[in-house]
């Protein structure tokens, strides 16, 4: 297995509330404007009509942000594009760091205000590459050994729960979700 494994990590923290996807389209074109997240931001594009699909993403050369609709949930997704000149548990962590921004970012849009929040106490993480990470017992737990000092660290140690998703041909991915309710600002502030 390549040490550059888990360079395409997509992470997931799901959405409270109901919004209308529509509202986020002027967001992230504002956001372009604005250069509001790191990396380059470059163009917005809608999926609503696919159901459980990427809903209204947010492209960036580095990486795709989107309010995603796959699984039946929504939720902010960050999926990383582009090689990351990181270690595994550094990649993980900017993933997560992507995601959390984006995340308390868009909350506090005027458009979104009080009509959206994201969830810091649950997340889905997914490998975006088979080739180097099979679905597979053994990779599973090397994805967990990565990620179990960062949860640990948003968490604390033995408050969370993992999950694996999917069946093996699916990409490697869990679910994990922390027993104490946690906003994205208190996680974001731990990483």
């Amino acid at each position: 297995m390549s040490d550059q494994w888990l360079q395409h990590v997509n992470v997931k923290f799901p959405a409270a509330g109901s919004i209308d996807l529509t509202e986020a389209i002027p967001v992230f074109h504002r956001w372009i404007q604005e250069q509001a997240l790191p990396g380059l931001l470059i163009d917005v594009a809608d999926y609503r009509h696919v159901p459980e699909g990427p809903g209204v993403v947010l492209v960036a050369h580095e990486a795709i942000y989107g309010l995603d609709q796959g699984g039946g949930w929504l939720g902010m997704l960050y999926n990383r594009r582009t090689q990351h000149d990181a270690e595994p548990e550094e990649a993980a962590a900017h993933a997560f760091r992507a995601a959390l921004t984006a995340c308390r970012k868009l909350e506090g849009e005027p458009e979104f205000s009080g009509s959206l929040n994201f969830d810091g106490s649950a997340c889905e993480v997914v490998v975006n590459d088979r080739a180097l990470a099979p679905n597979d017992p053994a990779t599973r737990s090397r994805l967990l050994a990565v990620l179990g000092p960062l949860l640990d660290r948003l968490w604390g140690a033995d408050s969370y729960n993992t999950m694996p998703v999917g069946e093996a041909r699916d990409r490697l991915g869990i679910t994990a979700r922390c027993s104490d309710s946690h906003s994205v600002s208190s996680v974001l502030d731990r990483l």
